[in-house]
This record gives C-alpha cells, structure tokens and sequence, in this order.
C-alpha cells in the first residue's frame, strides 16, 4: 500500500489538477484494478476447469459462450487501464481526447479510465444516435 493510500489521501478540487500526488494515485488505482482484473480472469479460469458431469453438457454452450463474454470484457477493461497508465506517462492523462480540456476529478475519480469530457462524451453518443 502506498503512503498516499495509508494517509487517506484523496484528490480534491484544491490542488493543481493532475498534480505529481493526484497522478501517483491514480496510477495506484489503475495498478489496483488491473490487479483485480487479473484475479477475476484466473478466478474463471479456474472455474473452467471442472469439467462436470452428463447433466453438464446441455449447459455447456450457453456457459461458454457468456465465459467469452466475460473474458471479452475484461481485455477491453484491461485495455483501458493500460492505455490510462500509457497516457499518465505521457503526460496526457486527465484531458479529453476531443477537446484538450480537463477531463475532471469527479469524472475521472468515478471513471478513471475516461478519455473524454462530460461534453465530449455527450457529442459523440449524440452524433452514434443521429447516424447509427
């Protein structure tokens, strides 16, 4: 645990926003999601390995195919983080994609692998309703 987490330490709206403090913890969490991630997938795997009875078999596709969706998910979700901890490096974490603007605390704290504004976010899903 890092001394930011043993502190209590929190990002606030007081500070620099994307502050040295406030990108080491965000990188704490992402390292901490991409954890959990990982044990997720093996706690499936391991799942997966029983391979059941006769009775099992009717089951058998319906499991699997919501086992790929599972997995799916969780390699866009790991996508993400890893994309998010990239852009920490590079200096452009917390800024929307779209606009350059500050993405927010609130967003970010809620949603830390956001690329996007509240704004930008919005345009784009209008414009998928509109023409997609």
């Amino acid at each position: 645990m890092s001394d930011e987490k043993a502190n209590g330490y929190t990002p606030g709206p007081d500070e620099d926003y994307m502050s040295d403090r406030q990108l080491a913890w965000f990188r704490d969490r992402l390292v901490a999601m991409r954890a959990d991630l990982a044990d997720d997938i093996n706690l499936q795997l391991d799942g997966d390995s029983d391979p059941g009875d006769e009775a099992d078999i009717a089951n058998r596709s319906a499991e699997s195919a919501q086992a790929a969706r599972i997995q799916n998910h969780h390699i866009l979700i790991k996508r993400q983080i890893d994309a998010a901890l990239r852009r920490i490096d590079d200096g452009s974490y917390g800024y929307c994609e779209d606009t350059g603007e500050e993405i927010g605390l609130s967003r970010l704290m809620a949603q830390p692998m956001a690329t996007l504004s509240v704004e930008a976010q919005e345009r784009r899903e209008r414009t998928a309703r509109q023409y997609g």
